[in-house]
């Protein structure tokens, strides 16, 4: 009785009715053939055979259980799972809900990137009594608002073409990641702001060069314009490159945020034959840039190299990025900066919660220091190791606004930089789907009739007012402190809700070392146990 009744469940219902109109209408439409509705039930009628054969075809079908069990109405699951995310941003949730930015985060750049007004209205929405909550310190006696673009020189001892930098500039993404007119726009606003374009792994590309808008080469494990056949590092091609005068500065990708440890992946659906050709590697493949270098394999090696970076580029700035790992590996960095008398003109340190492109759950959730941490830990060790007066220490991860800007520079920062703040500049609506090659906006997808939706001359003015208005924004900051330039702030200008009844100073958070306390021996539990076990002639530990 049950499996006569069972076309007639909730589960089958679908599929019987379709299958019941289906010979409905074939049946009206073969006794009333002269009929004037005769197209409009014809229709109809190869309307629901479609959908039977659909259900059908769902009953016998072995990839998804669902569609055995729930003919034809089981698809709305999946359209409706297609469409999460979108109905979750735009009916769920609130101004502060939403990951990996807010609404209202996003918002405000969209509302700078237009210069729209980004005032609001009836005070803040955040529980400034939650455990959590930061704030920044004003002054009874403010200064004066600055008019200046805050910039800053990078550039150490050995450097002879130091660069004079924006405090606030685009982070590394590769073209590959993004679409050409992105390239091009995040370019040409940057050269009409006068701040820098991290290129990200993927090589100089000629949406780079096109408008002419400062750049700092990234160079990966993959040495993407600057590899031989086999995948080595090639001198001469670098030289070549690096000696272009819109390269500014040089960097060294040890590691980044999102997938530390893992490399960079850009996924074969979007390995065009254009990229193929700028980067020197195969279609049809995932590009992989490997978790480790081939060019150096200790901390002392990795000195050298970026030595010959820096002598190979004509002096200009040499440094290097990662997302901090296993503490004595930094540390044995800074053991090999003593060892050798090298030392690099920068660092970038890139927080675990940053990240454009595609990575493994785990990799993104769990591996790697956050920004703040990381950025602390990078500035102390310097000051521990004597060498901070010679290094300028950048920052990137989840920067969007002038308050993350002035928070990281109290930890220990001297610039920041910002990926997908730009990218919202650009139009980007957070629709998470980086990795798929159908970004709806046209910023991280290759096929041309999807970017050619983002049209550039709009863009760049959006890069350039985003740029200016955070910089505006971050004036302002300062001057309500008291203060000049963002180099003034320190992280006593910071408190942190610990508790509904406790507050701390970021002073108290992130307490700083003497100047060559690790050199001296230090007590301190954050670095001393971890300096023991760095050595400048390997990354393993000494145990």
């Amino acid at each position: 009785m049950d499996t006569i009744l069972l076309p007639f469940s909730p589960r089958f219902i679908t599929l019987t009715i379709c299958t019941v109109l289906t010979a409905l209408f074939a049946a009206v439409a073969i006794s009333d053939i002269d009929s004037d509705l005769f197209g409009l039930v014809v229709t109809l009628a190869l309307v629901f055979a479609a959908l039977m054969l659909l259900g059908l075809w769902d009953l016998v079908q072995k990839n998804h259980a669902v569609l055995r069990n729930y003919p034809i109405s089981a698809h709305l699951r999946f359209l409706l799972e297609e469409i999460r995310p979108e109905m979750r941003q735009y009916f769920f949730e609130s101004e502060k809900d939403g990951k990996p930015f807010s609404r209202d985060t996003r918002a405000l750049i969209y509302q700078r990137a237009k210069m729209v007004l980004d005032k609001r209205p009836f005070g803040t929405q955040k529980d400034v009594y939650d455990g959590g909550y930061e704030w920044m310190h004003h002054s009874v006696a403010p200064r004066p608002h600055a008019e200046e673009h805050f910039r800053i020189s990078i550039g150490g001892p050995e450097c002879s073409r130091p660069y004079s930098a924006s405090v606030f500039n685009i982070s590394a993404m590769s073209f590959g990641a993004l679409s050409p007119n992105a390239i091009r726009a995040l370019n040409a606003g940057a050269k009409k702001g006068g701040f820098a374009h991290d290129t990200g792994e993927g090589g100089v590309s000629p949406y780079h060069r096109e408008n002419g808008g400062d750049l700092i080469w990234e160079v990966g494990s993959g040495y993407f314009g600057c590899r031989t056949r086999d995948g080595q590092f090639d001198p001469e091609a670098f030289a070549r490159v690096a000696a272009e005068d819109q390269i500014k500065m040089v960097e060294l990708k040890i590691s980044q945020g999102a997938k530390p440890g893992h490399g960079g992946v850009l996924p074969a659906a979007k390995v065009s034959e254009e990229i193929s050709q700028i980067r020197g590697v195969a279609m049809d493949e995932d590009c992989v840039s490997p978790p480790y270098h081939k060019a150096f394999a200790t901390p002392i090696e990795m000195m050298r190299f970026v030595a010959e970076m820096r002598r190979l580029s004509g002096g200009k700035p040499a440094g290097f990025k990662l997302c901090i790992g296993h503490p004595w590996e930094f540390l044995a960095i800074c053991k090999a900066m003593l060892a050798t008398g090298i030392t690099p003109d920068f660092i970038v340190v890139d927080g675990k919660e940053g990240g454009t492109g595609a990575a493994p759950l785990e990799f993104m959730d769990h591996l790697g220091m956050p920004m703040r941490d990381g950025v602390n830990f990078v500035h102390n060790a310097l000051i521990g190791a004597g060498l901070r007066d010679r290094i300028k220490l950048g920052a990137s991860g989840k920067i969007a606004t002038a308050f993350d800007m002035a928070r990281a520079m109290a930890l220990g920062a001297d610039w920041c930089n910002s990926a997908r703040g730009f990218m919202f500049s650009l139009g980007c609506i957070q629709s998470l789907s980086c990795h798929t090659d159908r970004c709806p906006t046209g910023v991280t997808t290759q096929e041309p009739n999807r970017y050619r939706a983002l049209v550039v001359p709009d863009k760049v003015e959006r890069v350039y007012n985003y740029h200016r208005a955070t910089l505006h924004a971050l004036a302002e900051l300062i001057a309500a402190a008291g203060l000049d330039h963002p180099q003034d702030i320190r992280p006593y200008h910071f408190s942190q809700r610990a508790s509904p009844s406790e507050v701390v100073s970021f002073a108290q958070l992130y307490p700083t070392l003497r100047r060559g306390e690790l050199l001296h021996g230090t007590e301190d539990a954050r670095f001393k146990q971890a300096w023991a076990m760095a050595r400048a002639e390997s990354f393993a530990p000494v145990v």
